[in-house]
């Protein structure tokens, strides 16, 4: 009996230890974008993005998701980013686009919360999805949100903490496209069609059948353009870290919870 006691007591004891070793973080988040052309900028920037993965990724007031990863939202008094944002606030060359902070645990990259990040203008009513500009006529059918900010980001540990984000900055753009006065569907439906073109030449001119030319014309048109920030960044708990690529940053603080 006397070796039975000592034993029940730890047995008791091992709940509480486990619950004592569970860390929590806070982490805020502070987004701002660079009021410059992103053309003037020494990037090369793709004119068209590969879709960020979105699977498993949940907006912040998505309760049952916070919930289902042992996530809450903050309110504005455990903000400590206040004098970061006033700064960025008053200057006129930064826009602050979003300012978030939560509490989670210390889960691994296969559990921790994804959360996605919407922020910014709402481009629906003048770009479609893909980029392009929406038809005048089509102007008053309903879209999806096309927010000036779209992306993800994730805190995790595995033996440190990490932080991985891809966020898009959508901007108006003009591209150049080329086309020429018979579409490639005329030109096949055309008798005796026979096509003689040189597609490295800016210059070629295509012959159809009787040997009429068709020359490709240039004209600019307004899309609707993605920057992308990918990164990953290993950080220490406390500390601040500072994300950015030449158009938009990110000031991220982790902070542990003492218990």
């Amino acid at each position: 009996m006397k070796k039975i006691i000592p034993l029940l007591m730890m047995l008791l004891l091992i709940p509480n230890l486990a619950q004592a070793q569970k860390r929590e973080f806070d982490v805020e988040v502070l987004i701002f974008k660079r009021s410059i052309d992103p053309e003037t900028t020494a990037e090369s920037w793709p004119n068209e993005l590969a879709p960020i993965d979105l699977q498993g990724v949940e907006p912040f007031s998505n309760q049952a998701y916070r919930h289902k990863k042992h996530a809450q939202m903050l309110s504005f008094s455990h903000y400590k980013l206040l004098k970061e944002r006033d700064v960025l606030k008053r200057h006129a060359g930064f826009e602050v686009l979003l300012h978030k902070a939560w509490r989670q645990g210390d889960q691994g990259k296969f559990s921790a919360p994804k959360f996605h990040i919407q922020a910014g203008k709402d481009y629906s009513k003048q770009f479609n999805a893909d980029g392009s500009k929406i038809a005048s006529e089509d102007t008053h059918t309903h879209h999806d949100p096309l927010y000036e900010l779209d992306g993800m980001i994730q805190v995790y540990v595995q033996h440190y903490l990490f932080v991985e984000t891809k966020l898009d900055l959508h901007q108006p753009s003009v591209r150049s496209i080329t086309f020429t006065e018979k579409s490639p569907e005329q030109l096949k439906e055309s008798d005796n069609f026979a096509v003689l073109a040189d597609t490295e030449a800016d210059s070629a001119n295509v012959q159809a059948g009787n040997l009429e030319q068709v020359s490709p014309k240039k004209v600019e048109e307004t899309f609707l353009k993605g920057y992308r920030m990918d990164q990953k960044r290993r950080m220490r708990s406390g500390e601040t870290h500072y994300l950015d690529n030449p158009l938009m940053g990110m000031i991220i603080q982790v902070r542990r919870v003492e218990n």
